[in-house]
């Protein structure tokens, strides 16, 4: 297999991916329709953080020692999914209280809400924490990286393209957000859009734990 060859049929796989709505898709809209760009923009290059280190360490064989693993699998998908279903549970539980949360409010209400440091941390520990993320690149990965090539470099040049078309998707839901941002400016408007993201994100948290 010819390296260009590896990379399109790489995009396609990964294209199709990015564009499956999930929790990263929730994420981000979420975000960014609160009018928070840059605590958006952290989220976004959080999660391609997260996809890079993936892409690194499965072209290392690191990831693989992982995945035989059965216990480092199930400690990893427990810890993951106690981390979202502890999110989607502080975001309904603050919409409830009619309390904003610290970590979802607009930056109207609260100073420094709009953080992108923050929102990278959340995107890098929503990836990172998805045992499945890792699975995934062990099962796909390899099968693109062409006989007589590098193995790390490969493996890191198909994370890029994987990286490349997730923040060309991000882009296009950070634009769109902007749209839904004129219609979410009365708080009861607010308070569904975190009861809808936050059932989404302990919905994934839950299937994470008890999914196969």
């Amino acid at each position: 297999m010819a390296i260009s060859t590896a990379l399109w049929s790489f995009a396609l796989v990964v294209g199709l991916l990015t564009l499956t709505p999930g929790l990263d898709t929730a994420l981000i809209l979420r975000t960014s329709a609160l009018g928070r760009r840059r605590r958006a923009w952290g989220v976004v290059l959080g999660i391609q953080t997260g996809t890079l280190l993936w892409g690194a360490l499965t072209s290392l064989g690191v990831t693989a020692l992982f995945t035989a693993s059965h216990l480092a699998y199930t400690t990893l998908r427990w810890v993951g999914a106690a981390y979202l279903l502890w999110m989607g549970a502080r975001m309904l539980r603050d919409t409830f209280r009619g309390l904003p949360s610290t970590a979802t409010d607009d930056s109207a209400l609260l100073p420094g809400a709009d953080s992108f440091a923050d929102g990278w941390r959340q995107g890098a520990l929503t990836n990172l924490l998805n045992p499945k993320m890792g699975a995934f690149y062990v099962a796909v990965l390899p099968q693109f990286i062409p006989a007589g090539t590098s193995h790390f470099t490969m493996g890191l040049l198909l994370a890029a393209v994987h990286i490349l078309i997730g923040l060309m998707w991000s882009a296009v839901l950070v634009a769109f957000a902007r749209v839904l941002h004129a219609r979410l400016r009365t708080p009861r408007a607010r308070r569904l859009l975190d009861r809808l993201t936050g059932t989404v994100i302990a919905a994934f948290g839950f299937r994470l734990a008890f999914g196969d």
